[in-house]
């Protein structure tokens, strides 16, 4: 056999808590790839974020070596991706470096809407699919349904799907014999010049960028000189190899391979996944397709908490996006919190976790103001403008109308909450679009929702109405034309720009008077009065009132004439005049993210 005869390259794809990982930690101790003094958990969840949340962020490769039945030894290239639906890109991105993929599905939860969607991207990328069936040894666990629901849903055949338990091993070499047997070795042309894909990269400090690589075709070894072909830079291969998880250098990647190249790149911004390395004495005449661009959905401001950190923070905005090119930024400046950056995430859970990386792995305290999404705007002047930022929304005499972005929303769940995530959707100015009732115990529900809705707290509201047993998926569908006002908040007459957010017309009153009070509640009382108020333009529509700390000043006086008494109060009166008209309020973080939690 040659060596593309002995290698599979594939991807576990499912729901999130599924079994992914656990399946992965499984063929690894099988393959021997990793010491079972070694073995923890969630192996190639490195992340200290991924371990505490028991969720999959990054996608992860690691190359086994497993000795299969008819004696030849095959090289297994795994990807481990993301179940949740923020992460979908990492998905496709690793979708694009295999020939298979195994469709992990609960014994006991059965199919959901992350286990359709991801099921779905890997039909549509001509991949192998190996229908796996999870943790059959719970007590609640039942395959049958499982595979009903593989047939009647995502409508893939239950012929050769297969049973395990991967957290006790239970099927996991049946796994392995059919990832071999079932899954298309890699057609690639070793003699060809030299086309690797990009698929991920990462920043080391002593080397430099790390890219991660599938080799399409040719060779890429080490010593030789290499171009990335969208942006034309030039560099030596200091090291080639492949993950066994552990670093291993190699002294060449044919094609097929999956691997990593240290090619003494220190410029983050020059590598760019989906690009195309080629060798500058033999380059290839064409790049690969690459990836389709993913475009942010939610945005919102990041901001450092002392504004001598702005620099160092735009570096290390600038590692991560590296790691994340989902992840984008621009600079942008506000009145109240001085200098930062706009960023665009793919979802809320996406934007928490970028958050709390930076405050982790780089050391930033950072300020962040409420998510938003991108509206259309179509100015009185004929211009059509995009606003990612409330703030920047034109004044209503400057406004024709404003289009927000809408999203088709899956819903699957028990028969018994239908009238629950009904409800909830048209509490989010849902429209209906389908019902279908895959059994006689589970539904699955399509709706037409704006994303602006979805980003709040949709999802948790949907675990809550459903004791936890709805699942979601959702995907944009287009623009649509709404009656949407923005609403400002002032603090003393001064409107503090990070606090605008845009809201329905009908909405707006309700909204305007939560958050006053909201705001009432959580800012701190100060040496002079805080007038809180909700505008839409020059129209205030709630006021609220902070009252000022009173110092008693006159507690040594005991006894004696009233009149000094009066010359002290009427002295504070005088500097807290004064105060008033150079003071600047003390707004917290959890301010900013009280637009989130206001109430109907």
């Amino acid at each position: 056999m040659t060596h593309q005869q002995r290698t599979r390259n594939f991807c576990i794809i499912a729901h999130i808590d599924h079994g992914k990982s656990t399946l992965a930690d499984r063929l690894l101790e099988i393959t021997g790839a990793i010491d079972e003094r070694e073995m923890v958990e969630q192996v190639l969840d490195q992340m200290d974020l991924e371990r505490e949340r028991g969720i999959t962020i990054k996608a992860s490769a690691v190359r086994l070596d497993y000795v299969a039945d008819d004696g030849e030894t095959y090289h297994l290239n795994l990807i481990d991706t993301p179940g949740h639906v923020d992460f979908n890109y990492e998905v496709s991105r690793s979708l694009a470096a295999c020939e298979g993929a195994v469709l992990v599905i609960d014994a006991a939860q059965s199919v959901e809407a992350q286990t359709v969607a991801n099921a779905y991207l890997a039909v549509n990328a001509g991949l192998e699919i190996l229908p796996v069936v999870n943790k059959i040894d719970l007590a609640n666990a039942n395959p049958e349904r499982a595979l009903t629901e593989l047939e009647d849903i995502v409508g893939i055949s239950r012929e050769g799907a297969l049973l395990c338990s991967a957290k006790q091993g239970t099927g996991v070499r049946e796994v392995l014999e059919a990832i071999v047997h079932r899954v298309p070795p890699p057609v690639a042309d070793i003699e060809a010049p030299l086309r690797a894909l990009v698929f991920d990269s990462a920043f080391d400090l002593y080397r430099g960028v790390v890219t991660y690589v599938r080799v399409i075709e040719g060779r890429l070894r080490a010593g030789g000189d290499v171009r990335f072909m969208t942006t034309g830079v030039m560099g030596e291969v200091h090291e080639v190899g492949v993950l066994r998880p552990a670093v291993t250098p190699t002294e060449e990647l044919l094609a097929g391979d999956v691997g990593y190249i240290v090619a003494g790149v220190r410029d983050v911004t020059r590598v760019h996944v989906g690009d195309t390395i080629t060798a500058k004495e033999r380059p290839a005449q064409a790049a690969l397709p690459g990836y389709r661009e993913a475009k942010p959905m939610v945005f919102c401001g990041l901001y450092p908490e002392d504004g001598c950190d702005y620099t160092v923070l735009r570096e290390s905005l600038e590692r991560l996006r590296l790691n994340d090119p989902a992840f984008t930024f621009a600079a942008e400046s506000s009145l109240a919190l001085g200098f930062g950056f706009r960023c665009g995430f793919l979802g809320l859970l996406h934007m928490e976790i970028v958050q709390e990386r930076l405050e982790r792995e780089y050391g930033h305290p950072l300020i962040a103001t409420a998510p938003s999404v991108v509206y259309r705007v179509e100015r009185s002047d004929g211009q059509t403008v995009e606003i990612d930022n409330p703030s920047k929304m034109p004044l209503p005499h400057e406004t024709e109308s404003i289009s927000e972005p809408f999203v088709e929303v899956t819903l699957i769940c028990p028969a018994a909450y239908i009238g629950s995530c009904l409800e909830l959707c048209e509490e989010r100015r849902g429209e209906y679009g389908n019902l279908d009732c895959a059994n006689s115990e589970r539904v699955l529900i399509l709706y037409r929702l704006p994303l602006s809705e979805i980003i709040l707290d949709f999802f948790d509201q949907l675990k809550s109405r459903t004791r936890g047993y709805a699942s979601m998926d959702y995907e944009p569908i287009g623009y649509r034309r709404a009656d949407l006002v923005r609403l400002d908040i002032r603090l003393n007459g001064q409107p503090v720009d990070a606090l605008s957010f845009i809201t329905p017309r009908e909405r707006s009153q309700a909204r305007g008077k939560a958050l006053a009070l909201k705001l009432k509640e959580i800012l701190p009382r100060q040496l002079v009065e805080i007038r809180i108020q909700a505008a839409i333009g020059n129209k205030v529509i709630a006021s609220e009132r902070i009252t000022a700390l009173s110092k008693n000043v006159t507690a040594k006086c005991y006894g004696g004439d009233i009149t000094r008494k009066r010359k002290l109060w009427a002295k504070v009166k005088a500097g807290k005049r004064r105060m008033k008209q150079v003071a600047s309020i003390d707004v917290p973080q959890e301010a900013f993210m009280s637009v989130l939690s206001v109430g109907e």
